[in-house]
């Protein structure tokens, strides 16, 4: 492979390279792809703006754990799907290992449209969140809109968690009582246990459970466990 196709501190040459550092007012690019057809277009996106500067590239999030200290990237474009370490966990990492000033952003590049994924990237702190279908402009765009300081997500992005905001949320009409005794389920109690727990009657306890089982649409307790362990409606 081509050292100079790397960038300041790619892949294969971690040291930054003079010339890299004496462009101040172009924005510093790191790629985290483990495809390599993936980093090649976006290197030749990169490449393309006058305001843009590709300083590195990683295969991998341990990879790119370890390259972007030396590189100091104003933007890293992070996949979500990566062996190793997933997108989530090289930002969560690396925003603890790296100064917060001059600060580095994150823009997730992926083919994940999950409104769940969307919210983990933004909690772990990405900046930006954008479909790899993408133009070149609008990446370009993102880009610039990060190292601002902005949150940008793209337009499918948007839409997506739009919509999922307005579809009703599993559990969400659960009483307090019915999430006592989901939890009190979950931890494989019987209906006399659980009675005696919450010094209530059993009956009641077959009434709360019959309410639940109707809220959670299922049929029977274990899966009404299951759902609540997979919508976080209690702990594991």
């Amino acid at each position: 492979m081509d050292r100079s196709a790397l960038g300041a501190c790619g892949r294969s040459h971690p040291e930054p390279r003079a010339e890299a550092q004496l462009e101040p007012g172009k924005t510093r690019v790191f790629i985290v792809d483990d495809h390599p057809m993936i980093r090649i277009g976006l290197r030749a996106t990169i490449a393309a703006e006058d305001d843009l500067l590709f300083v590195g590239e990683a295969a991998d999030g341990e990879e790119a754990v370890q390259l972007i200290p030396a590189c100091r990237p104003d933007v890293v474009l992070v996949d979500l799907v990566m062996p190793r370490l997933d997108g989530i966990g090289v930002i969560t990492r690396l925003r603890h290992l790296l100064p917060s000033q001059p600060p580095t952003r994150f823009v997730v590049l992926t083919s994940l449209l999950e409104p769940a994924e969307v919210r983990r990237a933004i909690e772990a702190g990405a900046s930006g969140y954008l479909m790899k279908n993408a133009s070149s402009q609008e990446l370009f765009s993102v880009i610039l809109a990060v190292r601002s300081g902005r949150r940008v997500l793209g337009p499918e992005v948007t839409d997506a968690l739009v919509g999922d905001a307005q579809l009703p949320r599993v559990g969400a009409d659960l009483t307090q009582r019915e999430r006592e005794l989901l939890a009190l389920m979950a931890q494989g109690m019987s209906n006399q246990e659980i009675a005696k727990r919450l010094e209530i009657a059993v009956p009641t306890v077959k009434f709360h459970i019959t309410n639940i089982l109707d809220k959670l649409q299922v049929g029977n307790r274990t899966e009404a466990v299951i759902a609540a362990l997979e919508h976080k409606l209690v702990p594991r």
